[in-house]
């Protein structure tokens, strides 16, 4: 072949410059390798519990298409990173304000990342209670092998920002997830399909308490090529 002819000749050449050995390693690399660990699984735990108050007891249900919630149940959220990758927790109100739940602050992602840890969310015994308003409350769930850049850079910009810019930068975030959705969707490990759980998050407000149970109880495992989304949907009713 043509290449391996133009390889000779050029290792003749180069035989006494001392480059030689740097040559041979390259030529001889194995194919593929430098897309080496770009279709590695990303695998994660997920929890995302409702805790309701029922005639006689506390009861924790995973959130799921057929749970209802009401005023004054409370939600809590648990990752556990099993492999190296980035899981991100958004949340969009029904009044268009975007927050980034999970990780607490982009800074964590290089100070306190680690696999085999379970992060809550909210932190602690904290747990999100539902608020009397009603309206749309939508979360999501995404997970990379590769730190999503472009959206840690809106969710900085929109931290510092003028009252003003915060609608134009959470319709850009927003825009961001859905891009990114509709060019990895092949790696999905299943088709995206939204979730709508019955429940009412407006206003999050922080319940405190004993004797709550461990949400990381209702834990499953997520695993996917290289990305995954979930969306869930909540409505008050």
């Amino acid at each position: 072949m043509r290449f391996n002819r133009n390889v000779a000749e050029l290792t003749r050449i180069l035989r006494n410059s001392g480059l030689i050995l740097l040559l041979v390693t390259f030529v001889s690399w194995p194919a593929g390798v430098w897309g080496a660990g770009s279709q590695e699984k990303i695998k994660f735990r997920w929890a995302f519990g409702a805790l309701q108050q029922s005639e006689t007891e506390l009861k924790l249900e995973a959130i799921g298409s057929n749970s209802v919630l009401k005023t004054g149940d409370q939600l809590k959220m648990m990752v556990e990173l099993e492999t190296d990758c980035f899981v991100y927790v958004v949340h969009h109100s029904s009044q268009n304000d975007i927050k980034l739940l999970f990780p607490y602050t982009l800074k964590q992602l290089a100070t306190d990342y680690q696999q085999q840890r379970k992060y809550y969310i909210p932190e602690g015994d904290r747990w999100f209670e539902l608020d009397p308003h009603v309206g749309r409350e939508t979360f999501y769930l995404l997970g990379s092998r590769q730190r999503l850049e472009g959206l840690e850079r809106l969710f900085d910009q929109s931290e510092n920002a003028d009252p003003s810019r915060k609608a134009e930068l959470s319709r850009q975030i927003l825009d961001e997830i859905r891009i990114f959705k509709r060019e990895h969707r092949e790696l999905a490990a299943a088709a995206e399909r939204p979730e709508t759980i019955g429940g009412a998050v407006r206003g999050f407000e922080k319940a405190q308490g004993m004797n709550r149970p461990d949400v990381a109880v209702i834990a499953g495992e997520i695993s996917a090529p290289g990305f995954v989304v979930r969306t869930f949907t909540i409505d008050h009713q």
